[in-house]
């Protein structure tokens, strides 16, 4: 694929490699059917240090239909026994909410933004301006509805959960064809909750390969431990599900972290991040104090002017002051220019 911009910018934030990780606070149906509680978890996340809060736009109409017909029940999971039709209206975020939450978002400075399964809500979520488009991992394979939200000029970030490397490729085609230039390809395990094993995080080079511009991770595992994984792999991106309270019986509760995990988040994906460095190979402004104790030659026997210098008047200790021990061989049977004095740091000037 054609190589993207090197960043993505979604509002005034820069994303990138060269950039502290973009960090999604997911609500989905964690709000359980409250307002106040969607509006809770927003400033939550934006007391937490989130960069965005992501939100999802559907009806159970939009998503499927009302049917008892078996490929319509759940089997298995969190969500056993439940019809979609019924799954959705439990979890979705009515249209009505909104325009106050997205009001209520610039209100506190978090950017807000959602993820969709059909056109009328492309339709709905621009009249309201929002910034940027999730297409979930389900809806990677709707390469027309991939169209209609790159056709917004608004970035996009791709979930990639359940796909095949063609799917993906499809995917981008799509939405640069339809003159997206702004995508970030975010690795998934569309499992809840997914495991260590299944977290696949390798996955996030293989997407760099393949798009060539920003990657992250949806990521649905239990705690932080592959979100901070996945940032030397490259992953500019974190999103992750957030409910207020672990004690919170929600459609989603089971695989979200709460608003104390996500504060911790935050500093540590940060702190992960900054510790990555550079690639050179330098002394750093705190090793600087210890570099002078590395060890260096030393007379440590006094040595009279034109005195051969032997293995008997040299040391190699500490500190770092004298020549460095690579020369030890060298100035063997070199001769003093002066008396050298047990004790002090060996230097070329004093020998020839």
């Amino acid at each position: 694929m054609k190589n993207n911009s090197a960043s993505v910018k979604i509002e005034n934030r820069l994303i990138g490699k060269n950039y502290t990780p973009y960090v999604i606070a997911e609500i989905s149906g964690n709000h359980n059917g409250k307002i106040e509680n969607a509006i809770d978890l927003i400033t939550a996340a934006k007391e937490a240090g989130a960069d965005a809060v992501k939100i999802q736009t559907y009806t159970p109409d939009t998503i499927t239909i009302q049917s008892e017909r078996e490929e319509f029940i759940i089997k298995g999971g969190l969500w056993n026994g439940y019809t979609l039709y019924d799954l959705y209206e439990k979890a979705h975020t009515p249209w009505h909410w909104h325009k106050k939450l997205f009001g209520h978002a610039k209100k506190i400075g978090i950017t807000l933004f959602s993820s969709f399964s059909d056109e009328t809500a492309i339709d709905f979520l621009e009249s309201l301006d929002c910034p940027a488009y999730k297409i979930g991992s389900c809806e990677l394979i709707d390469l027309p509805l991939i169209r209609k939200a790159a056709l917004t000029g608004k970035p996009l970030l791709i979930s990639t959960g359940m796909s095949t490397k063609e799917e993906v490729y499809e995917a981008i085609e799509a939405a640069e064809k339809s003159g997206c230039s702004q995508i970030i390809l975010l690795h998934c395990t569309s499992a809840y909750p997914s495991t260590y094993k299944q977290a696949n995080l390798n996955r996030i080079t293989e997407l760099q390969k393949i798009h060539n511009g920003v990657v992250g991770l949806s990521d649905h595992t239990l705690d932080s431990i592959t979100s901070l994984v996945s940032i030397p792999l490259g992953a500019s991106v974190i999103e992750k599900h957030i409910v207020i309270s672990k004690n919170m019986d929600t459609v989603d509760s089971k695989f979200s972290i709460d608003i104390d995990e996500l504060n911790v988040l935050v500093k540590d994906v940060n702190h992960a991040w900054e510790s990555l460095g550079s690639k050179e190979f330098s002394v750093t402004d705190g090793e600087k104090g210890g570099y002078k104790f590395r060890p260096s030659i030393y007379i440590t026997k006094n040595v009279l002017k034109g005195e051969l210098i032997s293995k008997d008047c040299l040391s190699i200790i500490r500190p770092g002051l004298g020549l460095k021990p690579k020369y030890y061989d060298k100035v063997i049977g070199m001769h003093a220019k002066n008396d050298i004095i047990s004790g002090v740091p060996l230097s070329w000037d004093m020998i020839y």
